[in-house]
Parts: C-alpha cells; sequence; structure tokens
C-alpha cells in the first residue's frame, strides 16, 4: 500500500532484442501526484545498401509523411518564449533533420515528433508503461494525460531537447507506416530534467533517455537504430560531444548493448540507493566524434567503408 502512494518516476532502457526495461524510483515519504511532469516519465540522408547516416536535407523523396515542410515555429506547444537567432538555425535544423536505415524486413526513418503525433507518441509510451508495471487497464487513460502533458512541457524547451519518433515499413508495403517507437534526446543544460536519476550526469552533456520499441515491432535491430539516429543528432546540434545515459545494474543484455556502441561505466550507484527502493544504475559516457559539417561526416564515413 505503501507503494501505491508513493511518487513514481518511472525510465525505460532497451535491449538488443526490443524488450522494454523501466527503471522506477520509490520515495515512500512523499505523497505527491501519481506522476510527476518534472522528472523524465519514461526515462544526413545518406543510404547506402543497409547502412545509413543522418542528414538535415532540405527536401526529401522519402518523407514520412505527405507534406515535405513542417515548422516547429508555427507548433503550438512551443510556447512563446523569444527566440535567438542560433536557437531559430537549430530549431530549421531539426525540421529538416532525417535518419534512414533499411533493415533486414522493411525500412526505418527517425525524425523529430510533430504536433499531430503527440498523442499517438504518449499512448506508445504509456502503453509501455502499464505493461512493465503490470498495471490494470483502466489506468491507460490517465497515464495517457500524464505522459502528454510532460511531452507537451518538453516540446517547450525546444531547440535543446527534442522527442525523435521512428517509422516503420515492411518491405512489402501492405501496412503502411507503422509508429516503431520514440526516444528523448536533450542537448545541453537547458534542455536537461529538472530531477534527473542518479547517478547524475553533468547538466550541460547531451543526455539520451525515454526509449520504447513498439511491441509488435521488437527484435528487428530497431532500439539500436533510434540510439544511433540519436547520436548522429547530437554530432552535429550539441556542443559538447560526451553524452550520457542511465542503465540498471540487473540490464545485462542492455548494457552489452551500450558497451558495443562504444559507452563505458562512469559511476554507479551507492548501495544506498536501495534504502529509497530504487535499482541500482550505472551513468555510462560517450564520446561522439566530431564533425564540423555534413561533408567530413560523409567523408569519414567513405573512409571506413574503404578501410574496412
Amino acid at each position: 500500500m505503501a507503494a501505491a502512494a508513493a511518487a513514481l518516476s518511472p525510465f525505460l532502457y532497451l535491449d538488443p532484442n526490443q524488450r522494454q526495461h523501466f527503471h522506477i524510483h520509490l520515495n515512500p515519504t512523499k505523497t505527491p501526484p501519481f506522476l510527476s511532469s518534472r522528472n523524465p516519465l519514461l526515462s544526413l540522408q545518406r543510404l547506402h545498401q543497409c547502412n545509413c547516416r543522418c542528414s538535415f536535407p532540405s527536401s526529401s523523396p522519402n518523407s514520412v509523411t505527405p507534406s515535405q515542410y513542417y515548422s516547429f515555429l508555427d507548433d503550438p506547444f512551443r510556447g512563446s518564449r523569444f527566440l535567438s537567432n542560433e536557437e531559430l538555425e537549430k530549431l530549421k535544423a531539426l525540421e529538416s533533420f532525417v535518419y534512414l536505415q533499411e533493415l533486414e524486413s522493411g525500412s526505418l526513418w527517425v525524425r523529430v515528433m510533430r504536433n499531430e503525433e503527440m498523442d499517438l507518441t504518449a499512448g506508445l509510451l504509456a502503453e509501455s508503461f502499464a505493461e512493465s508495471m503490470l498495471m490494470p487497464l483502466g489506468y491507460g487513460a490517465l497515464l495517457r494525460f500524464l505522459v502528454k502533458q510532460y511531452l507537451i512541457e518538453r516540446r517547450a524547451v525546444m531547440p535543446h531537447a527534442v522527442t525523435l519518433v521512428g517509422f516503420y515499413r515492411d518491405k512489402g508495403g501492405e501496412k503502411g507506416n507503422e509508429l516503431a517507437g520514440t526516444v528523448e534526446v536533450c542537448f545541453d543544460k537547458r534542455g536537461a530534467n529538472a530531477s534527473p536519476p542518479t547517478p547524475i550526469p553533468p547538466k550541460n552533456s547531451p543526455y539520451i533517455c525515454n526509449m520504447t520499441v513498439t511491441k509488435q515491432l521488437r527484435r528487428r535491430g530497431i532500439g539500436w537504430h533510434l540510439l544511433k539516429a540519436s547520436e548522429e543528432l547530437l554530432s552535429q546540434m550539441a556542443s559538447t560531444k560526451e553524452v550520457y545515459l542511465h542503465c540498471r545494474m540487473i540490464d545485462e543484455a542492455p548494457f552489452n548493448m551500450y558497451i558495443k556502441a562504444g559507452y563505458n561505466v562512469v559511476q554507479t550507484d551507492s548501495v544506498l540507493i536501495l534504502l529509497t527502493l530504487q535499482r541500482r544504475k550505472h551513468l555510462m559516457c560517450k564520446k561522439l566524434p566530431v564533425y564540423n559539417s555534413l561533408y567530413e561526416s560523409d567523408m569519414s564515413e567513405s573512409g571506413e567503408e574503404l578501410l574496412s
């Protein structure tokens, strides 16, 4: 009963098989609302055979929706905050960001979530959270509402943080474009969450969190490419190239995936964290390559291909 009255702050962690791993923070000393939007709620185009890069194209024949252009300046959830010239340039870059990948069973493309996709994204995150916590179906509507409020709040800090969504189309094209997954990317201190999980990452450093993959599309490599899309975006947008993420100590599969992707453990929760009914977590870090331009990024990849 005490746990039911506690504040919950779930964080998703993804393993290579696309199963969901949740981090639940329980604080039995407080009894605030069921979830808090102050915490993380669920914690350039270059296609070459089966490999791809990210880009900021002015237009693309493979756009996810019929509309080739989308302006985040017109987004009703962006708020009325004044944007500097630098922020405007970053916002324009986010408008056209796309990551393309050919998978064995179909195609995946990842871009920034648009306003009309917020309900769909909130539904995916809420469903994944409810599945992990074995919650009754009656909580579904409440979870979707709370997740959407969190997404709206995060939307207001663009371009300092962004929610990416991935869409999948099978090779037959019979099902059309399906929402495949989502991930949140924070670029700097202004995009950082107010109450990050422990061990606390540097607030001015990029941070990746809240990954989830649609249940029926797991085990296809989608989670891996959500991670790679996040890294590619950070390589182009973030001023600091050391990116951080969390992984629970009990989650061996995602830990191995992060190690394979080049992440190293920099700090681990003290055993005393167990007294707060939290799982111990690793804080992991990876130093991303620095590209001064898209041309330099493409040339670097071409050199790697020639040497391989």
